[in-house]
């Protein structure tokens, strides 16, 4: 059996974006629900982004992209592995997330570090062999249960 294609992009870590003005919704370091890491109505705002995005997938799918792709977030940025790919399906949800960059810039400050997107150069290095389980024990690591299926 082959192994799937490789994702189309990668993440790291930055320095912690400068607060925006007024008040900022704070999550706790290791919140075991992804939804806390954004107030209900930013999360809704980037569903819909993705469900954009992607007419194909529906509403619940890409709610379930936006969640895995809040807990990659999380593990880029608590963790100590700079080198994390995100698979095809978490990354849809990760790019719903950037393409909301007042959104993505105040997560950003709620786990204290800005993480960045670095899409994929054509004719770049496939990532190493074992990047899907090295993302989710990072996903472990950082106190959430990784969506298995998303993943594959």
């Amino acid at each position: 059996m082959s192994s799937p294609p490789p994702p189309p992009c990668s993440a790291g870590r930055g320095d912690v974006p400068t607060p925006a003005v007024g008040a900022t919704l704070t999550a706790p370091r290791r919140t075991d629900n992804p939804r806390d890491l954004l107030s209900a109505d930013d999360f809704m705002i980037v569903t819909a982004t993705c469900a954009h995005a992607h007419p194909e997938l529906g509403w619940v799918a890409a709610e379930q992209r936006v969640l895995e792709a809040l807990k990659f977030a999380a593990a880029v940025a608590w963790g100590q592995d700079d080198d994390l790919v995100p698979a095809g399906p978490v990354d849809a949800g990760l790019h719903a997330l950037v393409l909301n960059t007042r959104i993505h810039a105040t997560l950003g400050e709620r786990l204290g570090r800005f993480v960045h997107h670095y899409p994929v150069v054509t004719g770049a290095e496939a990532p190493a062999p074992g990047w899907q389980a090295r993302a989710m024990a990072a996903i472990e690591a950082a106190g959430f249960e990784p969506a298995r299926e998303l993943w594959t």
